[in-house]
């Protein structure tokens, strides 16, 4: 069991192995499968049809009714590179929650809606969230979203449901070609290593982890990517950090001003008393 497992931080004793997601974006295929299964499997809306008018992307990004997200980035090779002078190629990655080590959106929810389970995941009960939106600014990846009816937040579970009775995600399942894999978080690892070495090997020098380091500003995702270019590319930050990190040191520090503060006041009054 990998010692970044969020679990046991989270209480469990004896959690199951962490799980996750590696999403291989080089064999995507833009089907979309993996949207329309999460959907039919959470009950997720169908939501507006967002015709962008600039890519076969209709959803546009993450959000309340959109779990999962296929993105389409159409691109042209600068002469020089592999793909030749000017050729366009297709981008195609399914975007998700990235289920990070250290969770902000966990950090600032006042009322327990968003817990860790004993899979290391993170979720929402919407039957807890009160709307107040602390999570979504926190969250480094911008996944977490209102619904304009309700107001309450809404992302991806990683089929929290699906993962008790010890089945596989819904998306995981649907995915025709094995770009979204699902396993044993330290598995996945080794095998996006793999897989980047191999593309290595073929020539492909933009291939690219991300996600995957336990080092990063999140101590690593639950849901990692092998892309094909720059994060910035994607939509996805290139260095994502936990806003909420520096809360125990700023909270230690103004214990300490308080403390000042008062033993400055009773010095000033038992002062005067005399």
């Amino acid at each position: 069991m990998s010692a970044a497992d969020p679990a046991l931080g989270a209480g469990y004793e004896d959690p199951p192995t962490r799980v996750g997601f590696f999403t291989d974006t080089s064999v995507c295929i833009g089907c979309k499968a993996c949207e329309v299964a999460c959907k039919e499997w959470n009950g997720v809306p169908a939501g507006d049809l967002d015709l962008l008018g600039t890519s076969y992307d209709n959803t546009g990004g993450l959000g309340a009714d959109t779990w999962r997200h296929v993105a389409f980035i159409e691109q042209r090779r600068p002469p020089g590179t592999e793909a030749g002078s000017g050729e366009l190629r297709w981008l195609m990655s399914s975007d998700v929650c990235k289920h990070c080590t250290r969770a902000a959106c966990l950090d600032v929810c006042p009322t327990g809606a968003l817990f860790r389970t004993e899979f290391g995941t993170v979720v929402v009960q919407e039957d807890v969230c009160n709307g107040c939106g602390y999570c979504i600014p926190a969250c480094p990846y911008g996944v977490i979203d209102q619904r304009r009816d309700d107001g309450r937040a809404w992302k991806c579970t990683l089929c929290y449901d699906r993962l008790r009775d010890h089945t596989e995600p819904a998306c995981a399942m649907a995915c025709p070609t094995d770009s979204i894999q699902f396993g044993p978080l330290d598995e996945l690892r080794q095998r996006a290593g793999r897989r980047l070495e191999h593309l290595h090997d073929l020539g492909v020098e933009d291939a690219r982890l991300y996600g995957h380091d336990e080092a990063d500003g999140v101590g690593g995702a639950g849901a990692f990517f092998l892309l094909l270019d720059r994060p910035e590319v994607y939509g996805l930050p290139p260095d994502p950090v936990v806003g909420t990190g520096e809360l125990p040191r700023m909270w230690a520090a103004a214990g300490a001003a308080a403390l000042t503060l008062v033993a400055s006041a009773v010095a000033a009054f038992a002062g005067g008393r005399r």
